[in-house]
């Protein structure tokens, strides 16, 4: 894929938020060069589930395709030196670090800025890069704590609930790239780079604009989370996810009346479309009854017949063999560095018919450092002294 060929990345991102983004435009063709250092970034030695591919960590896996990777240590003035001759290099350069750790180093925005007026620089922050909550640490379940996410999820008889996966870190990423993308375009028109700035309190309050927009206008409930099996606090009856004798079954947005047909429940056909909401209790409790007295399967065909909005509840390990995810081909199997098969999510979007290829697989720890340096004008001989020194490093 070559929508961003000609580009050069320069992420110096540590673990989710800021590497997704990069991927994401590693994927659409941008040179994305994963600046870490010596010791390999964060995301590099987390352990997700406690579990490594090959020696890889299962964050990198997730997140590490198609870049290129250079190890320096950016402590020492050698290392430095090499960094800011790559950033001047750059198109981008994006960092997620504590706001004022570049400034610190002497390559912020400013900085840069003031020799390359071209050049992209966006930071991820936690909270923003000044106010109260600047140097607070930013990390998932943090941000669905404090921006009311996980008080809005869950039973309204149990306690806040966590989403199951890193939801904020990767909205948060989605908006990081598409933010990039947009200073990109209007660098084309006006020559000028520009600071690009995301936060994750943010990206965790625009996950929940729907449900935001209704509470700031007055919309108001009991509590802060749906009664029974209504999955979400703004929601009429009966959307939820309801037990079966097999399993589970999603039902979304539709009359009571027509899953009552749907199910053979005569109380829920007497109820008007007005009253879904008014008496979602009375709703869910009577779906619930007939729901779980019977397999998912058993109710299929009552609910195509309505045109019920419904489906099966699936866990991960159906996804490899979901029919749809196939034929898109979401999931790929690719050799690891080390030669052994390693799954991956693809790029989740298709151009003129076509997924962005996986070019590189998530590569060892500065694989590509003396090919980065020799483009920097590095000699052979000073890249080699530069290891020796302990300043650079790669496989081997």
């Amino acid at each position: 894929m070559d929508l961003l060929a000609g580009l050069r990345i320069v992420s110096l991102n540590h673990f989710l938020a800021g590497p997704a983004a990069a991927q994401i435009l590693a994927d659409l063709g941008a040179d994305v060069i994963a600046l870490e250092p010596i010791e390999g970034a964060l995301h590099r030695n987390w352990a997700v589930a406690g579990h490594f591919v090959g020696g890889q960590s299962v964050n990198l896996l997730s997140t590490g395709r198609n870049k290129r990777s250079l190890a320096v240590d950016l402590k020492s003035p050698e290392g430095r030196a090499t960094v800011e001759k790559l950033l001047l290099s750059a198109d981008v350069v994006m960092e997620n670090f504590r706001p004022g750790t570049m400034e610190r180093l002497g390559l912020g925005h400013e900085a840069l800025r003031a020799k390359n007026p071209r050049l992209i620089y966006a930071a991820a922050t936690g909270f923003g890069s000044s106010g109260p909550y600047k140097d607070r640490p930013g990390q998932d379940l943090l941000l669905q704590s404090m921006s009311g996410l996980a008080a809005r999820t869950g039973r309204a008889d149990g306690p806040p609930t966590p989403a199951g996966a890193v939801v904020v870190d990767q909205h948060a990423a989605v908006i990081y790239a598409m933010s990039i993308l947009a200073a990109l375009f209007a660098r084309e028109r006006t020559g000028q780079g520009r600071l690009v700035e995301v936060n994750l309190f943010q990206a965790a309050l625009d996950l929940q604009t729907e449900a935001l927009t209704a509470w700031l206008n007055g919309a108001r409930t009991e509590t802060s989370r749906a009664p029974g099996e209504i999955a979400a606090w703004f929601s009429a009856g009966p959307y939820g996810i309801y037990e079966t004798a097999d399993g589970h079954l999603a039902l979304s947005m539709s009359p009571p009346a027509a899953v009552g047909r749907a199910i053979g429940e005569p109380a829920l056909e007497a109820l008007a479309d007005g009253e879904a909401f008014a008496r979602r209790d009375e709703v869910a409790r009577l779906v619930r009854g007939r729901l779980a007295g019977q397999p998912s399967a058993h109710w299929l065909p009552g609910l195509e017949r309505e045109k019920i909005w419904h489906a099966i509840v699936q866990d991960y390990d159906a996804l490899p063999e979901d029919p749809q995810l196939k034929h898109m081909g979401a999931f790929a199997t690719v050799d690891g560095i080390g030669g052994q098969p390693v799954t991956l999510v693809t790029h989740p979007a298709r151009y003129d018919g076509q997924t962005p290829a996986i070019r590189l697989v998530p590569q060892a720890l500065g694989a590509q450092t003396r090919e980065i340096m020799a483009e920097l004008g590095y000699a052979p001989a000073e890249i080699e002294a530069l290891r020796a020194a302990g300043v650079v490093t790669w496989p081997g």
